[in-house]
């Protein structure tokens, strides 16, 4: 019990201002919060698995190719979210509702969410920091479980934040404002590649 409680601690204390809750909350102004909320969490489980069984091992992948990963990956989401952003600006309200498709479904938003965050968290903190306390209490059961509460934790308070801000900003504004913070975590993640 003390591992689930460490892991949780530590975990949710690293993840509170980092990039997956704002990712989680910035996923939660485009989509609804409860597929959102199922797809990250599935994210997290998989990287808790990942990282709690690994143990230390997962620390010993090279730094720089987890960064430069992440890097692309943020940054091909920072254009996929900033085209969407600004083709909106050049579309007024009839050709707009002429293209709507309908609301996105319930799967591919968790589908979008998962993919987001299990990609976002590849050499995080809160994964390091599982599979040291994993090698640490020698529980990876534990720790993974503790690490998962915490993730889906600091998730749920994105999600009730971004349910809230969500009819209060303009879609476009919001796909601008995300792809910008995203392309901010893509020239983060490359500089730690560089430097």
């Amino acid at each position: 019990m003390l591992a689930l409680l460490t892991a949780f601690g530590l975990v949710f204390v690293v993840e509170l201002p980092d990039k997956t809750m704002i990712a989680t909350l910035i996923l939660t102004t485009r989509y609804r919060g409860l597929p959102v909320f199922a797809g990250v969490s599935a994210a997290f489980a998989v990287q808790c698995v990942i990282a709690a069984s690994f143990g230390g091992v997962l620390t010993l992948l090279p730094e720089r190719l987890v960064a430069g990963v992440v890097a692309v990956l943020f940054g091909l989401g920072a254009v996929l979210l900033l085209r969407e952003g600004f083709a909106r600006d050049h579309q007024d309200e009839s050709d707009a509702a002429a293209s709507a498709v309908g609301p996105v479904t319930f799967l591919r938003a968790a589908i979008t969410s998962f993919g987001v965050l299990f990609a976002a968290e590849w050499g995080d903190a809160s994964q390091f920091a599982t599979a040291a306390l994993s090698a640490r209490f020698a529980d990876p059961v534990w720790v993974g479980l503790g690490a998962w509460l915490a993730l889906a934790a600091v998730a749920g308070i994105a999600v009730l934040l971004g349910t809230k801000i969500r009819h209060r900003l303009r879609p476009h504004l919001v796909q601008r404002v995300a792809g910008f913070v995203f392309a901010g975590f893509a020239v983060f993640a490359l500089g730690q590649v560089l430097f």
